[in-house]
């Protein structure tokens, strides 16, 4: 039965846009929750994506295939027989989202749960025989490159070499192991049949814990999340659909912020393992969990406990963390052999990882240092984190230092907020356009800084690489259209140029049970430089390129990306000291052709991309030794890189040291923040062409003041 809704689109403020939706009525015979999910997701899409695509056939094979690879990413369950037989499905889902029933999910879903079963058993027969290394046969490990098995034989021969090869993988290990204790043990040492069998065992215990983790992750809700995906990102990369618990996990990563237990947790093994207790935390107030604990069980409240043996460490977090005042009851093994049941009410625990942190560099000039991991702010909470307002704070903290020039460090920072990087922007500029915004159907609104004031006017650089997107982009974007600020990193950045909207799923279609239908995170605008040029796909090329060991990763590798286009210019004024790009290129590529570290760095990177393309792998011992041994040592000259560059001077701003009282994990996470920078060749390069910008704006910088 069809689910009707109208959704209009509104755009209410430069923060903020909203899908107005009449709220779903219930009728005499209401839908399943699924059938309820693709409904208003088939509807959301149609209605309010910026640029949807036709939901016909075609989007319907395109989504069966993805969905496909993403339940079998090496194609080692399905047959091709399999394929074959739900092909006729493949046209199926752009009615299921229009209210047929979910027939291509179901049948899919019942295929892949018996190929997995099959699977499970395949493993352990193929592990509990020995390998014959002296064949001279290989396998390739590229899904892409190899196509479904074609039958039972096909699939227990696919997997055969996929296990010699990691076998392969464990026996050399422990080879080179024996080598390096000879003479060390008195005891006796292993043959090569025995560690041959000692790999077996070792692979077998991956595999046993691999299974068991599809076991425990992979049931129907979560194999039905990723067939809603697999629709959302056909749609474009950036239109997702999150179950509750996701949804909950996206919203404490843009708050920095979460409620839960206060301790930090690893993988060990088949294990989850306490590393840490936050200090203040709900944990440490409690007192009984201590680092080095082995959580056991997780249970809500009263309710029955989850064993999480196998678990991977993020989704034990998910159990762990909840509301507010909720607790959690968890089931701890003791370093002391012990096991105990511990209660600990759920409390806000502040992520200061994820808020912006400076640092002062020494050197030929002072130079401030910013480091913004995301462009963060907490929708939820008037008085939460801002990485505008912290930001501000920083340059503040830096100019009370007297810095000559600022680096902020955008590397790896994937966005976030809109209104937060409008309002950055703004402390580097006076009052004007910072970035445009146009909606489905809709002309372009310019989103402007107001205030004329300009809290840093001093050389600004920013780094980036091509894993800063979206927010990152929009203020290096600014930066360089205004000729503000210089461009060091990747050849360009990302490229996601589009802007989107969470919306809950409760609000018009409420659940009677009291679940949740979970949320969609939905583009429905792209975003224009003040120049016109779209930062959508193309990103934002570099004014300094580095050479950047980060590839294969950016937009314009998918397939299912929007394109680049072009808007006309905003009207602005260039900086009043505009940043002479074209000598500190020439300058930094002098630097780099007679680094050693560059030279070694360069050399290391070409040797990398060669391994990358390599796609079949040789199962024959004294070959695959050999191929190792030319990859390792490449691999050994790229850890050296770094020891050919010169250390870098780096404190904390004293009030900054002042904050973290006699709190040890604090210190020693700031010492380890500290140190890894002290050793960065493209921090360090940054800091030379800052060196540079200084002297050339100097001159402007002290006319202006006179």
């Amino acid at each position: 039965m069809r689910l009707k809704v109208i959704i209009p689109v509104v755009l209410l403020s430069i923060s903020a846009g909203v899908l107005a939706f009449n709220k779903l009525g219930h009728n005499e015979d209401p839908p399943g929750r699924y059938e309820v999910i693709m409904n208003l997701v088939g509807q959301m899409l149609k209605e309010g994506h910026y640029q949807p695509k036709p939901i016909d056939d075609k989007f319907s094979t395109e989504v069966f295939d993805k969905y496909l690879r993403s339940l079998d990413t090496e194609k080692k369950f399905f047959l091709k027989t399999d394929v074959d037989k739900l092909l006729p499905l493949s046209t199926h889902i752009d009615d299921e989202l229009k209210g047929a029933p979910i027939d291509c999910f179901r049948n899919i879903n019942t295929l892949i749960k018996q190929r997995v079963a099959e699977a499970a058993a395949i493993y352990p027969e193929i592990l509990s025989k020995p390998f014959d290394f002296t064949v001279d046969e290989k396998v390739t490990l590229d899904p892409d490159k190899v196509d479904y098995p074609a039958d039972e034989n096909a699939r227990k021969e696919a997997w055969r070499k996929v296990l010699k090869y990691r076998t392969l993988e464990k026996l050399t290990d422990l080879q080179e192991m024996r080598e390096k204790d000879k003479g060390k043990d008195s005891g006796k040492v292993k043959t090569d049949t025995e560690l041959e069998a000692e790999a077996r065992v070792k692979v077998k215990q991956l595999y046993d814990r691999y299974f068991e983790r599809l076991k425990n992750r992979q049931n129907d809700n979560d194999r039905f999340n990723l067939y809603v995906n697999a629709i959302t990102t056909t749609m474009d990369p950036h239109t997702d659909y999150f179950p509750p618990d996701e949804k909950r996990a996206f919203e404490e990563q843009m708050a920095g912020k979460f409620f839960g237990i206060g301790a930090q947790l690893k993988e060990e093994g088949d294990k989850i393992r306490v590393v840490s207790i936050v200090t203040g935390s709900p944990s440490w107030k409690q007192g009984q969990l201590k680092a080095n604990d082995v959580i056991q069980k997780v249970a809500q409240g009263n309710s029955e406990s989850v064993d999480i043996t196998g678990y991977p460490v993020e989704d034990a977090v998910k159990l762990i963390r909840g509301k507010k005042g909720t607790p959690v009851r968890l089931t701890v093994r003791s370093v002391d052999g012990t096991t105990k049941d511990i209660t600990i009410v759920r409390d806000e625990i502040v992520t200061e990882e994820t808020f912006a942190k400076s640092a002062i560099i020494n050197g030929q000039h002072k130079i401030g240092y910013i480091y913004l991991p995301e462009f963060y702010a907490d929708f939820n909470d008037r008085n939460g984190a801002r990485s505008a307002e912290d930001v501000a704070k920083e340059v503040a903290k830096l100019k009370a230092e007297k810095v000559e020039g600022i680096i902020l460090d955008l590397r790896f920072n994937g966005g976030g907020s809109l209104q937060d990087v409008v309002q950055m922007a703004g402390l580097f500029i006076p009052e004007g356009p910072v970035v445009q915004v146009r909606s489905r159907g809709g002309d372009a609104v310019v989103l402007r800084d107001r205030d004329k004031n300009v809290q840093y006017e001093g050389p600004l650089a920013i780094m980036v690489n091509e894993y800063s997107a979206s927010a990152s982009e929009i203020m290096a974007a600014a930066m360089q259209d205004y000729k503000r600020a210089v461009i060091i990193g990747s050849t360009q950045t990302f490229g996601k140029g589009t802007v989107q909207r969470l919306f809950n799923l409760d609000d018009f279609y409420p659940v009677k049970d009291g679940g949740s239908l979970g949320a969609l995170k939905l583009t429905q605008q792209k975003f224009y430089r003040a120049d016109g040029g779209s930062t959508q796909l193309k990103g934002v090329a570099s004014d300094i390129v580095l050479p950047d060991p980060y590839y294969e990763v950016a937009e314009r590798k998918d397939s299912d990306a929007l394109a680049w286009d072009e808007i006309p210019r905003a009207s602005f004024t260039a900086w009043y000291n505009p940043v002479n790009t074209e000598s500190l290129k020439k300058n930094s590529e002098k630097r780099m052709a007679a680094s050693p570290a560059f030279k070694l760095l360069n050399e290391n990177l070409s040797t990398l991309k060669k391994l990358e393309k390599q796609e079949t792998y040789s199962l024959n011992l004294q070959t695959y030794k050999t191929e190792q041994k030319s990859n390792t040592a490449a691999l050994k000259k790229y850890d050296a890189v770094n020891d050919k560059v010169k250390e870098l001077s780096i404190v904390n701003i004293k009030s900054d040291m002042e904050k973290f009282g006699g709190d040890s994990s604090k210190i020693a996470r700031n010492k380890d923040w500290i140190k890894i920078r002290t050793k960065d060749i493209y921090l360090d390069e940054a800091v030379n062409v800052m060196n540079d910008l200084i002297v050339q704006s100097l001159p402007k910088m002290q006319r202006k003041n006179q």
